[in-house]
């Protein structure tokens, strides 16, 4: 399966676990929208880093010591945009649904770009022959 597919499963698998734990605090709990999201994206990160590192680039084989500080800088700029696009929709009057919804929406192909050619590279040396 190509990296793309596996980006694209995996990246729903961690929106959805997101958007999951938002909807659950924020109607069950009453927890302000903004706060769950934080709780929402710190979920959404395992996910998404075990995903990404096994699945999407685990043809790239770099090493998860060396992938994991690279994608959680990856993750924290895409959560600073997220953050600030989703407090904009929100003060525009969107329902925290919808407005999460696209901003995940909007923050995936940036962190596509950066993990795909930063994040998961790898820094292995190949073999001289």
């Amino acid at each position: 399966m190509s990296s793309l597919l596996w980006f694209g499963l995996v990246g729903a698998s961690a929106a959805a676990v997101h958007l999951s734990v938002v909807w659950l605090l924020v109607s069950k709990c009453q927890m302000a929208a903004l706060l769950a999201n934080v709780l929402g994206f710190v979920l959404a990160f395992g996910v998404s880093f075990v995903g990404h590192h096994r699945l999407s680039f685990g043809a790239q084989q770099a090493r998860a010591l060396q992938a994991l500080p690279r994608f959680a800088l990856v993750a924290l700029l895409g959560f600073a945009v997220n953050e600030l696009l989703y407090a904009l929709l929100l003060a525009a009057g969107l329902d925290y649904r919808l407005a999460l919804f696209l901003v995940l929406l909007a923050v995936a192909a940036m962190t596509w770009m950066l993990s795909r050619f930063w994040a998961f590279r790898s820094t292995r040396t190949p073999p001289r022959t």
